[in-house]
């Protein structure tokens, strides 16, 4: 199979290390995976603001650039979430969008779903608390939900667990928002703010070193409040764990 790898504008200007894991993940599976130079944002901070013509412009820019592919890997549910569920306003009826939307995923999603590694080859002996970031557990199904009567599932925990050494934490609040929500965290910054205080404190009193998630944004967010409260505990994402880099 053919993967093309598609990485938040974002992640790739801000967080190449993780970005460099989801690589190294996939490469290490021996999958043929390719990077197309000429990919860019996804558009869901326009669509998210009103700007439909310039999301348009992205959605088909990213079909362009990713519809010959069997799939299109992401290290962030949020924007897999935006292809899946909201370009259909904008492709339904494109020749290759059908197949774009089915064949989208995220990275952790994508090793559950598809690949089914009986190991990661990684060790991570530290107590871990997993961040279910809104779009990846709700949009994409990552987790149950627990305004939901649905037996409990976590495919993030499930590929963590093929980490050795690595401990989990027990939340009180395991699927709450941590206040991030895009241009939500500029138009309402003191909500915001207080939304992820509550959601890092949640972790740290649970005896976590580090919050791990499939969302960058949502880490840097509360590694934002991490930083201002000099708080004891670091943010981490997802890939790099799985990755084996420490």
């Amino acid at each position: 199979m053919k993967i093309g790898l598609f990485i938040p504008c974002y992640m790739n200007e801000l967080y190449p290390e993780a970005s460099m894991a989801t690589l190294k993940i996939l490469e290490n599976l021996g999958l043929d995976v390719e990077y197309p130079t000429e990919q860019t944002c996804c558009g869901q901070p326009m669509a998210n603001t009103g700007c439909a013509h310039e999301a348009d412009e992205l959605a088909r820019r990213f079909l362009k650039i990713f519809k010959d592919y069997d799939y299109v890997v992401a290290p962030s549910g949020s924007c897999v979430a935006m292809v899946r569920n909201n370009y259909a306003q904008f492709l339904d009826g494109e020749e290759g969008f059908e197949h774009l939307k089915t064949h989208t995923y995220e990275i952790v999603e994508f090793l559950h779903d598809v690949i089914k590694p009986k190991s990661m080859n990684a060790k991570f002996p530290y107590k871990v608390g997993i961040h279910n970031s809104c779009h990846g557990h709700r949009e994409i199904g990552m987790a149950s939900m627990s305004e939901r009567n649905l037996p409990e599932f976590s495919k993030v925990k499930s590929m963590l667990s093929l980490v050795e050494g690595i401990e989990f934490v027990t939340l009180k609040r395991k699927d709450e928002c941590c206040g991030f929500g895009g241009t939500f965290c500029v138009s309402e910054d003191a909500m915001s703010a207080a939304m992820g205080l509550d959601r890092v404190n949640d972790h740290v009193n649970a005896g976590a070193q580090i919050v791990t998630g499939v969302d960058m944004s949502c880490l840097m967010h509360m590694q934002g409040v991490i930083d201002r409260e000099k708080l004891p505990i670091k943010t981490m994402h997802i890939a790099e764990i799985l990755a084996g880099d420490l």
